[in-house]
């Protein structure tokens, strides 16, 4: 008697809960490349050198994004690009979770 109204909504309920727990992870992730790019831009601004930075990056990002560092006589700019969900790789890059941070050279003195 309900075993056509459980097989519609069975898969249904499957699909919204992988989406769901996919948004969640993409979420998650956002947060961590935020977070990597603060503390990396923080690292390199106050003089601690590149491969520190990276490497506190690298532990503070999502498993297998990108870091980019820039840095110029007067700031430093990191972007940090994560991977999409699988779940929702059909979006595209739209939903691949990334962050950028700027900060201000302390390294570098008023008459440097």
């Amino acid at each position: 008697m309900a075993s056509a109204e459980l097989a519609v909504a069975l898969p249904s309920f499957i699909v919204v809960l992988v989406v769901a727990l996919s948004a969640v992870a993409v979420a998650t992730d956002q947060v961590r490349c935020l977070d990597a790019a603060r503390a990396s831009a923080r690292l390199v601004a106050r003089g601690d050198g590149m491969a520190v930075a990276l490497s506190q990056g690298r532990r503070l990002a999502p498993v297998g994004a990108r870091l980019t560092v820039t840095a110029s006589a007067t700031e430093v700019e990191v972007e940090v690009v994560g991977l999409p969900a699988p779940m929702l790789s059909w979006l595209g890059d739209r939903v691949a979770p990334h962050a950028h941070a700027v900060a201000a050279r302390e390294d570098v003195g008023p008459g440097s």
